[in-house]
């Protein structure tokens, strides 16, 4: 039997402060995909920021979760929830 470890999903205040102001159906979605990341932190939709060592993107509609894994204590620190077209400002 393969034992799956669990992430810990940590977020900024910054990605707190976004997630406070979205709609709840909104909210919703990005919490699946947020406890998803929690099983598995590199789905295959995520893509690695290119010039940012170990920054990586999902999708969630419109919006973008920025993300970097801590890989030795299994963190994944959530640094920003966006729209698109503001996610990547002053990264």
């Amino acid at each position: 039997m393969v034992e799956s470890r669990q992430w810990d999903i940590v977020l900024t205040r910054e990605a707190e402060k976004s997630l406070r102001r979205l709609p709840r159906t909104l909210l919703q979605r990005i919490d699946r995909v947020l406890a998803q990341l929690s099983e598995n932190p590199t789905p295959l939709d995520c893509k690695r920021l290119t010039g940012y060592p170990n920054l990586y993107r999902v999708r969630v509609g419109g919006w973008r979760i920025v993300y970097t894994l801590e890989h030795d204590r299994l963190v994944v620190l959530v640094i920003r929830i966006a729209p698109r077209g503001e996610v990547y400002r002053n990264l």
